[in-house]
C-alpha cells in the first residue's frame, strides 16, 4: 500500500492567529476543499467529554471546523453516540444536557448538535463490514450515517483498553448505537442487576428474543441461551439495571473498532483530524482526568485515518513525559525492554495498539505508512 500524506502544525501562534485559525489553516493544507460539500450534510464526530472531565477538546475548535464546512456550502452537524456504561450520556436527553454543560451548543460552535442514534441508544443502522473478519454489519448510529460527508475530529490521549483513544476510536466506538458498543466490548449477552430492578418491564416489551422473564421478586432475568446481544435491553432500562457481561480480551476489542471505522467509513468522502493536546492517561469518558502525561503536541491531518493514528502515536513516542503524571511515575518502577518507548504500553501494559492498526490495514482501511508533511 502506498504513503498516505499526515499534515501536522505544532500549537505555536505567530502574528495574533489564533490556533482555531491554524486549524483551519492546517485543514485547508490538507486539502479539504476537495470534498464536494455543497448543500451535502457533513457528521462532525467529536466526544463532547464526560462531566467532571475538562481533558476534551474546546468548542472553538469544533466551531472551526463547521465554519470551514459551512464555507465550502455542507449542513454540518456535530454528533456522537449515546454511552454503553452510565455516565453523562446513557441516552440523548442526558447527553444534550452534558453538551451543553461542556460549552457545546448552536450559538457556541455555529452548527446542530445530534445524537448520532437518537433518545435510547436503540436507533442504528446495519452496515455492512467489507473484508471484516469479526463482524459481518456493525451497528451504526442511523444519524451518523444519514450524512453524506464524514470528518472526525479527535482527542489523542491515552485509553485502558485500546492503548490510546485516537481518531479509529474516535470513529469505531465512538459512532457504534449502544448495541454495537456492546458487540466491540463484550460477547453479546446481557446480565441484570437485580438491586437496580425496578420490574417495569420495559425491557421485556424491547426484547425480541424472548430473553427475558420475571421472576416472584419481580425481578427481571435474561436467559443467555437466547440473548443475541442487541443491547436493546440496556437502553430500555431507565435505572441502570442491564449491563454487558465480561469484556473481550483488548487484541480483539481494538480489532473490532477498526471494523466498526471500515463500516463507518467506507464509500463516501471522509476526513479526519487530531488533534494531540491534553494528553492524559485515560479517554474522556471518565468524569474525571487525571495530569497531562506528556506535552502539547500539535494538531495533525489526513484522508487516512489509520496514517493519522499513527503519525500521532510516532510524534508521542518521541515526547519527553512530564514530571508529575502518573507516567513518570510508573516509569520509576517500569522496565521492559521489549516496550522501550512505548509510553502508551507503559501505562497499560495489557494493550497493544498496534494490533488495531494492523487489523486496519488488513482490512483495507488505510496505511501505517506516511509522509509527514509540516505546515508552519
Amino acid at each position: 500500500m502506498e504513503k498516505s500524506k499526515v499534515y501536522f502544525t505544532d500549537m505555536r501562534t505567530r502574528n495574533e492567529e489564533g490556533l482555531p485559525h491554524k486549524l483551519q489553516r492546517l485543514m485547508a493544507s490538507a486539502g479539504i476543499a476537495s470534498i464536494d460539500m455543497d448543500g451535502r450534510f457533513v457528521a462532525i464526530k467529536m466526544h463532547f467529554g464526560e462531566l467532571g472531565n475538562l481533558g476534551f477538546l474546546r468548542p472553538n475548535y469544533a466551531a472551526a471546523v463547521a465554519e470551514v464546512v459551512s464555507k465550502q456550502g455542507g449542513k454540518p452537524f456535530l454528533t456522537d453516540c449515546n454511552t454503553l456504561y452510565p455516565g453523562s450520556r446513557k441516552n440523548a436527553l442526558e447527553h444534550l444536557r452534558c453538551a451543553y454543560a461542556n460549552g457545546f451548543s448552536p450559538l457556541t460552535t455555529g452548527c446542530a448538535i445530534i445524537i448520532g442514534d437518537g433518545l435510547k441508544g436503540t436507533d442504528e443502522a446495519l452496515v455492512p463490514v467489507v473484508n471484516g473478519e469479526y463482524v459481518k454489519q456493525a451497528k451504526i448510529g442511523r444519524a451518523v450515517m444519514d450524512a453524506d460527508v464524514f470528518i472526525s475530529l479527535t482527542h489523542f490521549k491515552g485509553h485502558g483498553e485500546a492503548g490510546f483513544g485516537g481518531a479509529l476510536k474516535n470513529i469505531g466506538m465512538g459512532c457504534g448505537s449502544r448495541a454495537g458498543k456492546m458487540e466491540q466490548h463484550n460477547q453479546g449477552v446481557c446480565r441484570v442487576d437485580a438491586s437496580r430492578c425496578r420490574g417495569c418491564h420495559l425491557c421485556q416489551k424491547d426484547c425480541q428474543q424472548g430473553a427475558i422473564s420475571y421472576g416472584t421478586d419481580r425481578k427481571a432475568s435474561i436467559d443467555p441461551a437466547r440473548c443475541v446481544g442487541c443491547g436493546h435491553c440496556i437502553g430500555a432500562c431507565n435505572f441502570d439495571a442491564i449491563a454487558p457481561t465480561a469484556g473481550n480480551a483488548p487484541d480483539v476489542l481494538s480489532c473490532k473498532i477498526a471494523e466498526y471505522a471500515q463500516a463507518v467509513c467506507h464509500g463516501r468522502p471522509c476526513f479526519h483530524i487530531a488533534l494531540a493536546i491534553d494528553i492524559a492517561p485515560d479517554c474522556d469518558c471518565y468524569p474525571c482526568n487525571d495530569a497531562n502525561m506528556l506535552p502539547d503536541i500539535g494538531m495533525f491531518a489526513s484522508f487516512d485515518p489509520v496514517a493519522l493514528d499513527q503519525a500521532c502515536a510516532d510524534a508521542c513516542m518521541k515526547a519527553e513525559p512530564l514530571d508529575g503524571s502518573a507516567l513518570s511515575e510508573r516509569l520509576g518502577t517500569h522496565r521492559d525492554d521489549k516496550v522501550g518507548r512505548d509510553w502508551f504500553r507503559i501505562m497499560n501494559p495489557d494493550t497493544c495498539w498496534q494490533v488495531g492498526l494492523d487489523h486496519a490495514v488488513r482490512i483495507g482501511l488505510g496505511s501505517r505508512q506516511y509522509d509527514l508533511v509540516v505546515v508552519r
